[in-house]
């Protein structure tokens, strides 16, 4: 008997309304479908531009979907309540985006423990988990009191997927994660990923980097197919 999905799209379509060209609407989706299940890592491929990420921001609830339907664990993310959205990311949805956004002067650790402490782990064992990660990653001790505004590209990715894998998320949403990596690192991060398929985790995710798409992946989906003229 197969798995239900834990990500279901269905029938999706996106445009956006240009307000600087009199409310010009300009679609970039329709009838975008694909379903990942637990265990399962998907790629999304296609040419910069196809809606890779955009599709990605719509599964997160960032981008507002004209029509179809998106589920994460059963909940439909088109149209929730901001509240579900933000119910849903607390326990249920990790994403890793490519780029780390974060208060200035907050310490690395404490960037990394906050999806810990918001579901109402204590202090000591989020920081610790979050310690244990970062020493996975290779973020030198001395750096994990600092603010991560300061780090290198790399560095604040590598704070970025700790956050991202510090909760046992059983869907991920994952953004270019190998990006701005050396081969250590990477290789680090395909490990966690693999970790997290192999509890249960659906991921899907945008991997420009060949390798680690055929390292992780078990298949692809090419949302050139999604674009209006195809799908017309």
């Amino acid at each position: 008997m197969a798995l239900e999905a834990v990500i279901a799209v269905e029938g999706v379509g996106k445009a956006f309304t240009l307000h600087t060209q009199g409310g010009a609407v300009i679609p970039v989706m329709r009838d975008a479908r694909l379903a990942v299940r637990g265990g399962e890592c998907v790629a999304l491929t296609g040419a910069s531009g196809a809606g890779k990420s955009t599709l990605l921001r719509m599964i997160w609830g960032n981008y507002l979907v004209r029509e179809g339907s998106i589920r994460v664990a059963g909940v439909e993310v088109a149209g929730a309540e901001p509240r579900r959205i933000l119910a849903l990311r607390r326990g249920t949805l990790g994403y890793v985006s490519q780029f780390l956004r974060v208060l200035p002067r907050v310490p690395a650790r404490a960037v990394v423990a906050e999806p810990l402490r918001a579901l109402g782990l204590p202090e000591d064992a989020a920081l610790a988990r979050a310690e244990a990660l970062l020493e996975r990653l290779n973020i030198p001790p001395r750096l994990r009191g600092l603010s991560p505004t300061t780090f290198s590209g790399g560095e604040q990715q590598r704070v970025n997927i700790a956050r991202g894998f510090v909760h046992p998320y059983p869907a991920l949403l994952l953004d270019e994660p190998t990006a701005s990596l050396d081969a250590a690192n990477r290789a680090v991060v395909l490990d966690l990923i693999a970790e997290a398929k192999a509890r249960g985790a659906a991921i899907l995710g945008i991997f420009h980097d060949a390798e680690a798409r055929a390292a992780v992946c078990d298949r692809a989906v090419d949302v050139t197919a999604f674009a209006p003229e195809a799908a017309a």
